[in-house]
């Protein structure tokens, strides 16, 4: 019987080894879809970025109970399975508490420590799953804009914060009987632990009346019902918004270093724009840039930090709780930006593999098909979205570069806007008067 376990265990570690390799490397592939962009320079204030803003949440405590009750669920789950390489290695061996023995009172601290985390990460989940139902926080339930693609994500919140439920109460109910089981002295259970444990003991009353062959049953359960949701977990999380968990990290660290106000300007219109005003000369030698598309018409046209930014998205609202914008009832939602950004750019990386490698035109592009002008022309640039994010995406770029393809590759500019153009153009100012008149305000004063 222990070799059949054995064998089920490794072979269900094979196919989530599997399935986490191919869909990671799927999304690679997606990312790389992006421009090439260097973010690669100021290595040390990179990392410090990360640091603060990934592993301590530095943005999340802006909301001191949200902030600290995310850091528990944030690091708990990490140390928690901390424990998944004693329990991978007991699945191959077929052993039972490996470690035991070897750690001596070290063992049950460590175990210790887990429970704690785990009973944390279990009050954690229910208290988020009682914000999103119970006092339903407005940012957790969709802006008005939203009701398109908001079913998906309502649902994926419940299903990992549910299912972290089950996996804390598998865990703790595991050590439960196994530390019952190891009471009684029953065959490959009595394992030498120098202590008891702290959380799951006071569970211990629950399976005190079972007989052995209940007990084996279901300490073998949850032990299967863990590590195989663990597994399950580890491949369900690269189709999830909760892959943040492993992306923030990167992300943060390739964050926009400039100052959040300063524009991507092209540097072939600069030079055109330079040329104009006689501020260089033009080089005869010079072969005039080809420029294919001003902005982003398509997933194509970001640069493979955009992608990532979608990729890494949350979800969990905050940007368009803070857009202007959206706030005075306009289309625009900053989160939705990111979530159709990443939709496209999954249909994308579908059709090239579908087509041995290769995009073939499905007629579709990120905007018109997934963003609309409406959307965009709202945005305000206010930055609010690029401030509020916890993990550093920036919606606004992506905002913009849709934006300048539409105005400068198809010169599609709402009227007011030609008219502000014209005026920059001419005038060197947004107002339709000549320099020379901009201090004649000053007279009127005097007088």
């Amino acid at each position: 019987m222990a070799i059949i376990q054995q064998i089920l265990f490794v072979a269900a570690l094979a196919v989530a080894a599997w399935f986490v390799t191919k869909r990671y490397k799927f999304i690679r592939d997606n990312i790389n879809l992006g421009k090439p962009e260097n973010r690669k320079d100021r290595p040390s204030e990179r990392l410090s970025i990360m640091l603060r803003v990934a592993f301590g949440q530095k943005k999340m405590m802006t909301n001191v109970t949200v902030g600290l009750m995310h850091f528990v669920i944030y690091v708990g789950f990490v140390i928690i399975n901390i424990e998944i390489v004693e329990i991978v290695l007991d699945g191959i061996f077929g052993t039972h508490r490996l470690f035991a023995p070897y750690l001596g009172a070290v063992y049950p601290f460590l175990i210790n420590v887990f429970e704690v985390f785990a009973l944390g990460v279990w009050l954690v989940c229910v208290g988020f799953l009682t914000r999103r139902y119970v006092t339903r926080v407005g940012r957790l339930q969709g802006s008005r804009h939203e009701e398109m693609s908001w079913r998906w994500p309502q649902l994926d919140a419940t299903l990992i914060l549910t299912f972290e439920i089950l996996l804390m109460t598998a865990f703790l109910t595991w050590n439960a009987a196994d530390t019952v089981l190891r009471a009684q002295g029953v065959a490959h259970y009595d394992v030498p632990v120098a202590g008891d444990f702290l959380i799951s003991g006071l569970l211990t009353p629950l399976f005190e009346g079972w007989n052995t062959t209940a007990l084996i049953a279901y300490e073998r359960f949850a032990w299967w019902f863990h590590i195989l949701g663990i597994l399950f977990f580890a491949v369900y999380v690269t189709y999830s918004k909760h892959l943040h968990i492993i992306l923030a990290f990167p992300n943060t660290y390739f964050s926009k270093l400039e100052p959040k106000g300063e524009m991507k300007n092209m540097p072939e219109i600069t030079k055109e724009v330079q040329l104009a005003l006689g501020i260089t000369q033009p080089d005869p030698n010079e072969v005039p840039a080809e420029i294919g598309t001003f902005g982003a018409k398509d997933v194509f046209d970001l640069s493979w930090k955009n992608l990532m930014d979608a990729y890494t998205c949350t979800e969990c609202g905050r940007c368009t709780a803070a857009c202007p914008a959206n706030i005075t009832g306009k289309k625009l939602s900053p989160r939705k930006i990111m979530m159709d950004t990443r939709d496209r750019v999954e249909e994308v990386g579908r059709n090239r593999d579908a087509n041995g490698g290769t995009f073939v035109d499905d007629g579709k592009t990120l905007i018109n098909d997934y963003i609309t002008v409406e959307e965009i022309n709202a945005c305000t640039t206010c930055q609010a979205c690029v401030q509020e994010c916890p993990v550093n995406i920036n919606p606004l770029e992506i905002i913009l570069q849709l934006r300048r393809y539409k105005i400068m590759d198809e010169a599609q500019a709402p009227a007011s806007w030609n008219a502000m153009f014209s005026n920059v153009e001419n005038n060197m100012a947004p107002w339709k008067f000549s320099p020379s008149d901009r201090f004649n305000w000053a007279d009127q004063v005097n007088s």
